[in-house]
Protein backbone atom coordinates (compact mmCIF):
# COMPACT_ATOMS: atom_id res chain seq x y z
CA UNK A 1 0.00 0.00 0.00
CA UNK A 2 3.22 2.57 0.83
CA UNK A 3 4.20 2.03 -2.67
CA UNK A 4 1.31 3.01 -4.21
CA UNK A 5 1.25 6.03 -2.55
CA UNK A 6 4.21 7.08 -3.34
CA UNK A 7 2.86 7.58 -6.63
CA UNK A 8 -0.45 9.22 -6.34
CA UNK A 9 -1.42 12.54 -5.65
CA UNK A 10 -2.70 13.30 -2.33
CA UNK A 11 -5.37 15.74 -2.19
CA UNK A 12 -4.56 19.11 -0.70
CA UNK A 13 -8.02 19.07 1.37
CA UNK A 14 -9.89 16.41 2.44
CA UNK A 15 -13.83 16.75 3.62
CA UNK A 16 -15.52 14.30 5.75
CA UNK A 17 -19.04 13.91 6.43
CA UNK A 18 -18.88 11.51 9.67
CA UNK A 19 -21.74 9.57 9.11
CA UNK A 20 -23.02 6.25 10.61
CA UNK A 21 -21.91 6.08 14.61
CA UNK A 22 -25.68 5.51 15.98
CA UNK A 23 -26.14 2.80 13.76
CA UNK A 24 -22.49 1.09 14.43
CA UNK A 25 -23.90 1.25 18.34
CA UNK A 26 -27.58 -0.62 17.55
CA UNK A 27 -25.52 -3.57 15.38
CA UNK A 28 -24.26 -3.88 18.54
CA UNK A 29 -26.93 -3.31 21.00
CA UNK A 30 -25.40 -0.52 22.13
CA UNK A 31 -26.06 2.62 23.17
CA UNK A 32 -26.03 5.45 20.36
CA UNK A 33 -23.89 7.65 22.43
CA UNK A 34 -21.20 4.64 23.09
CA UNK A 35 -21.15 5.24 19.03
CA UNK A 36 -20.16 8.57 19.06
CA UNK A 37 -17.30 8.05 21.71
CA UNK A 38 -16.52 5.45 18.83
CA UNK A 39 -16.51 7.98 16.26
CA UNK A 40 -14.34 10.35 18.00
CA UNK A 41 -11.68 7.70 18.75
CA UNK A 42 -11.67 7.39 14.84
CA UNK A 43 -11.32 10.80 14.44
CA UNK A 44 -8.13 11.38 16.45
CA UNK A 45 -6.91 8.55 14.40
CA UNK A 46 -8.10 10.07 10.91
CA UNK A 47 -5.99 13.16 12.26
CA UNK A 48 -2.78 11.70 12.41
CA UNK A 49 -3.61 9.40 9.52
CA UNK A 50 -3.99 12.51 7.10
CA UNK A 51 -0.97 14.55 8.27
CA UNK A 52 1.02 11.93 7.97
CA UNK A 53 0.02 11.57 4.43
CA UNK A 54 0.67 14.99 3.40
CA UNK A 55 -3.27 16.36 3.44
CA UNK A 56 -3.05 20.01 4.51
CA UNK A 57 -6.49 20.73 5.23
CA UNK A 58 -8.72 17.76 6.69
CA UNK A 59 -12.81 19.48 7.52
CA UNK A 60 -15.06 17.17 9.53
CA UNK A 61 -18.44 17.58 10.26
CA UNK A 62 -18.78 17.43 13.69
CA UNK A 63 -22.09 18.80 14.47
CA UNK A 64 -24.72 20.49 12.38
CA UNK A 65 -27.41 22.98 13.06
CA UNK A 66 -29.98 20.33 12.48
CA UNK A 67 -29.07 17.96 15.05
CA UNK A 68 -30.06 20.63 17.93
CA UNK A 69 -33.43 18.94 16.69
CA UNK A 70 -32.02 15.12 18.19
CA UNK A 71 -33.52 14.56 21.91
CA UNK A 72 -32.57 16.46 24.68
CA UNK A 73 -30.46 13.35 25.95
CA UNK A 74 -28.57 12.79 23.10
CA UNK A 75 -27.66 16.27 22.69
CA UNK A 76 -26.18 16.88 26.12
CA UNK A 77 -24.47 13.45 25.79
CA UNK A 78 -23.00 15.00 22.89
CA UNK A 79 -22.54 18.17 24.57
CA UNK A 80 -20.23 16.49 27.19
CA UNK A 81 -18.29 14.50 24.79
CA UNK A 82 -17.68 17.46 22.96
CA UNK A 83 -15.84 19.15 26.30
CA UNK A 84 -13.65 16.35 27.07
CA UNK A 85 -13.11 16.13 22.77
CA UNK A 86 -11.44 19.62 23.21
CA UNK A 87 -9.22 18.86 25.97
CA UNK A 88 -8.04 15.49 23.84
CA UNK A 89 -8.10 17.54 21.01
CA UNK A 90 -5.47 19.86 22.20
CA UNK A 91 -2.69 17.14 22.97
CA UNK A 92 -3.18 15.50 19.65
CA UNK A 93 -3.02 18.67 18.02
CA UNK A 94 0.47 19.76 19.61
CA UNK A 95 1.85 16.25 19.15
CA UNK A 96 1.06 16.63 15.65
CA UNK A 97 2.05 20.29 14.86
CA UNK A 98 -1.47 20.30 13.92
CA UNK A 99 -3.44 24.01 13.79
CA UNK A 100 -7.29 23.47 14.98
CA UNK A 101 -10.07 26.01 13.76
CA UNK A 102 -13.47 25.80 14.43
CA UNK A 103 -16.46 27.32 11.83
CA UNK A 104 -19.96 27.37 12.40
CA UNK A 105 -21.94 29.71 14.78
CA UNK A 106 -20.59 28.87 18.21
CA UNK A 107 -22.73 31.52 19.97
CA UNK A 108 -25.00 28.71 20.64
CA UNK A 109 -23.10 26.88 22.45
CA UNK A 110 -22.51 27.22 26.76
CA UNK A 111 -19.66 29.25 27.68
CA UNK A 112 -17.11 26.87 29.35
CA UNK A 113 -17.43 25.01 25.52
CA UNK A 114 -17.17 28.47 24.10
CA UNK A 115 -13.86 29.13 26.33
CA UNK A 116 -12.81 25.56 25.21
CA UNK A 117 -13.11 26.13 21.14
CA UNK A 118 -11.24 29.62 21.62
CA UNK A 119 -8.14 28.22 23.57
CA UNK A 120 -7.54 25.35 21.31
CA UNK A 121 -7.47 27.64 18.71
CA UNK A 122 -5.64 29.85 20.36
CA UNK A 123 -2.98 27.69 21.62
CA UNK A 124 -2.71 25.70 17.85
CA UNK A 125 -2.57 28.87 16.15
CA UNK A 126 1.39 29.32 15.32
CA UNK A 127 1.68 25.07 14.36
CA UNK A 128 2.79 24.62 11.14
CA UNK A 129 1.28 21.09 9.89
CA UNK A 130 -1.80 20.45 8.83
CA UNK A 131 -4.85 22.47 9.80
CA UNK A 132 -7.69 20.28 10.92
CA UNK A 133 -11.23 22.52 10.67
CA UNK A 134 -14.25 21.06 12.75
CA UNK A 135 -17.76 22.53 11.51
CA UNK A 136 -19.88 22.80 14.50
CA UNK A 137 -23.51 24.25 14.68
CA UNK A 138 -22.67 24.77 11.37
CA UNK A 139 -25.14 24.76 8.54
CA UNK A 140 -24.01 25.64 4.86
CA UNK A 141 -27.60 27.35 4.46
CA UNK A 142 -26.57 29.04 7.91
CA UNK A 143 -23.37 29.66 7.16
CA UNK A 144 -24.22 31.59 3.33
CA UNK A 145 -27.19 33.88 5.25
CA UNK A 146 -24.36 34.93 8.04
CA UNK A 147 -22.17 36.15 5.15
CA UNK A 148 -25.06 37.61 3.38
CA UNK A 149 -26.19 39.03 5.85
CA UNK A 150 -22.48 40.55 7.11
CA UNK A 151 -21.77 41.97 3.62
CA UNK A 152 -25.32 43.86 3.46
CA UNK A 153 -24.23 45.51 6.56
CA UNK A 154 -21.18 46.69 5.11
CA UNK A 155 -22.68 48.03 1.95
CA UNK A 156 -24.70 50.13 4.50
CA UNK A 157 -21.54 51.06 6.14
CA UNK A 158 -19.98 52.19 3.18
CA UNK A 159 -17.32 49.61 3.36
CA UNK A 160 -19.01 46.61 0.18
CA UNK A 161 -19.89 48.28 -2.97
CA UNK A 162 -22.37 46.01 -4.80
CA UNK A 163 -21.36 46.15 -8.23
CA UNK A 164 -17.94 45.35 -6.67
CA UNK A 165 -18.66 41.89 -5.05
CA UNK A 166 -17.31 39.01 -7.25
CA UNK A 167 -17.23 35.38 -6.18
CA UNK A 168 -14.30 35.83 -4.17
CA UNK A 169 -15.78 38.42 -2.32
CA UNK A 170 -18.62 36.09 -1.00
CA UNK A 171 -15.98 33.60 -0.15
CA UNK A 172 -14.09 36.03 2.21
CA UNK A 173 -17.31 36.53 4.07
CA UNK A 174 -17.51 32.99 4.78
CA UNK A 175 -16.47 30.67 7.57
CA UNK A 176 -13.78 29.21 5.63
CA UNK A 177 -12.40 32.12 4.48
CA UNK A 178 -8.40 31.72 3.96
CA UNK A 179 -8.80 27.92 3.35
CA UNK A 180 -9.12 26.38 0.10
CA UNK A 181 -11.64 24.35 -1.39
CA UNK A 182 -12.22 20.94 -0.86
CA UNK A 183 -10.49 18.63 -3.36
CA UNK A 184 -12.69 15.48 -1.91
CA UNK A 185 -15.45 14.77 0.07
CA UNK A 186 -15.68 11.72 1.49
CA UNK A 187 -19.36 10.30 2.87
CA UNK A 188 -19.48 7.51 5.06
CA UNK A 189 -22.28 5.05 5.96
CA UNK A 190 -23.21 5.31 1.95
CA UNK A 191 -25.58 7.73 2.08
CA UNK A 192 -25.58 9.91 -1.14
CA UNK A 193 -26.41 13.94 -0.18
CA UNK A 194 -24.60 16.56 0.95
CA UNK A 195 -26.64 17.19 4.34
CA UNK A 196 -26.18 21.30 4.28
CA UNK A 197 -22.38 20.31 4.48
CA UNK A 198 -20.24 23.34 3.20
CA UNK A 199 -22.49 23.95 -0.01
CA UNK A 200 -20.33 26.91 -1.63
CA UNK A 201 -17.30 25.21 -0.83
CA UNK A 202 -17.80 22.03 -2.77
CA UNK A 203 -18.94 23.20 -6.05
CA UNK A 204 -16.37 21.34 -7.88
CA UNK A 205 -15.05 18.97 -4.92
CA UNK A 206 -14.83 15.25 -5.74
CA UNK A 207 -17.37 13.24 -4.02
CA UNK A 208 -16.76 9.56 -2.55
CA UNK A 209 -19.08 7.67 -0.90
CA UNK A 210 -18.19 4.53 1.19
CA UNK A 211 -20.66 1.50 2.94
CA UNK A 212 -18.64 1.83 6.13
CA UNK A 213 -19.98 3.35 8.84
CA UNK A 214 -17.65 6.01 10.73
CA UNK A 215 -16.22 4.26 13.49
CA UNK A 216 -14.88 1.55 11.64
CA UNK A 217 -13.05 3.67 8.90
CA UNK A 218 -9.67 3.73 9.05
CA UNK A 219 -6.21 4.73 7.52
CA UNK A 220 -6.88 1.78 4.75
CA UNK A 221 -10.34 3.41 4.03
CA UNK A 222 -8.61 6.86 3.76
CA UNK A 223 -6.52 5.00 1.31
CA UNK A 224 -9.08 3.88 -0.93
CA UNK A 225 -10.56 7.21 -1.21
CA UNK A 226 -7.46 9.17 -2.61
CA UNK A 227 -6.62 6.29 -4.64
CA UNK A 228 -10.34 6.91 -6.29
CA UNK A 229 -9.66 10.69 -6.20
CA UNK A 230 -6.94 9.48 -8.44
CA UNK A 231 -8.54 8.43 -10.91
CA UNK A 232 -11.02 11.14 -11.65
CA UNK A 233 -10.56 13.36 -14.22
CA UNK A 234 -10.86 17.42 -12.93
CA UNK A 235 -12.03 19.48 -15.47
CA UNK A 236 -13.71 22.24 -12.99
CA UNK A 237 -16.01 22.81 -16.15
CA UNK A 238 -14.39 22.95 -19.33
CA UNK A 239 -12.53 20.59 -21.31
CA UNK A 240 -8.99 19.17 -21.78
CA UNK A 241 -6.94 19.46 -24.98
Amino acid sequence: MERDIENMVIPQHVALILDGNGRWAKKRGLPRTVGHKQGCVTVEQTVEDAARLGIRYLTVYGFSTENWKRSAEEVGALMQLFRFYLKRLLKIAKKNNVRVKMIGDRTRFDSDIIEGINRLEDETAANTGMTFVIAVNYGGRDEITRAVRHMMMDCQDGKLVPEDVTEQTVASYLDTSGIPDPDLLIRTSGEIRLSNYLLWQLAYSEIYITDCLWPDFNRDELIKAIEQFNQRDRRFGGVKA
